[in-house]
């Protein structure tokens, strides 16, 4: 388990607030490697080997794994075995259910007895409301990261709709404050929404956003950080295939650590400027 504190300060440590998304997908990945009894474990291995000194986090993307059935699963068991402890430990699985059902998802994802697994946090779509969050939440120090605003051309279809607390995302944002504090809640917001980080800003000043859309879907670091960065950094980004795929041979691992490198750099000199190192 990886608490509020503990993140920031390997933020400062590795002057760095990169998530590695663990995308894997089976048909893209280097075809060497697939004279390994698990081409997927070992591509994540080498991956994680080669960036783990560059980010603070990373996150496997369920359905990349759910897809292969069994043995799918196994390499997300493994995978999760894999990541070093000082990385925050994300699952991408975006769930959302009824109380009874979260309770098990919350048990698959959180309860490494039972189920081999014990994320340090899950993506949640909060569209069901308190009762497919809370389950969750029974688990002490896991964080939950609800979809708030998406880098997605459809978030425009229900994220913008206007209620009586203004865009219906910012409403998720308000009621979801009064579930848990800033120390067991994230905010994911995608890096292409630019100027919406500041008003965002103004109804989770203090809580960390997890940012996809830096990279290959074209969002800037620099105007997520003018708009979204707290005293404490507050922000997560996530890059998954432009460092993950940089490369499709055997030097698969040294691209990606090349493209997980500028991005830290690049972090640096963010968290330089907003003085948190």
């Amino acid at each position: 388990m990886l608490s509020r504190q503990q993140l920031i300060t390997h933020i400062r440590q590795k002057k760095s607030f990169l998530c590695i998304g663990l995308d894997t997908d089976i048909h893209k990945i280097p075809a060497f490697l697939h004279r390994y009894d698990d081409p997927v474990l070992e591509f994540n291995k080498r991956i994680i080997d080669a960036t783990q000194d560059l980010c603070v986090a990373y996150k496997p993307n369920a359905a990349f794994y759910e897809s292969r059935g069994v043995k799918g699963l196994q390499s997300l068991i493994d995978t999760y075995q894999y990541l070093p402890k000082d990385c925050l430990s994300i699952i991408d699985a975006k769930r959302g259910d009824i109380g009874n059902t979260s309770d098990q998802y919350a048990n698959a994802f959180f309860n490494e007895a039972e189920s081999g697994m014990g994320f340090d946090a899950i993506t949640i779509a909060p569209y069901m409301g308190n009762d497919s969050v809370i389950p969750y939440l029974k688990y002490e120090g896991k964080w939950i990261i609800l979809l708030a605003l998406t880098s997605s051309v459809g978030s425009k279809d229900f994220q913008y709709l206007q209620s009586d607390e203004g865009f219906l995302y910012q409403a998720v944002i308000k009621k979801s404050a009064t579930w848990a504090g800033a120390d067991r809640l994230m905010y994911v917001v995608g890096a292409t929404k630019g100027e919406e980080f500041a008003n965002i800003r103004k109804l989770a000043p203090d809580n960390f956003l997890l940012v996809p859309g830096v990279g290959a879907q074209g969002g800037s670091l620099e105007e997520v950080c003018k708009y979204g960065i707290t005293k404490e950094c507050g922000l997560l980004v996530n890059s998954s295939r432009s460092i993950i795929y940089a490369a499709n041979d055997e030097t698969f691992a040294e691209a990606a650590r090349e493209e997980a490198k500028k991005l830290q750099q690049a972090m640096a000199q963010e968290l330089e400027k907003a003085e948190i190192i």
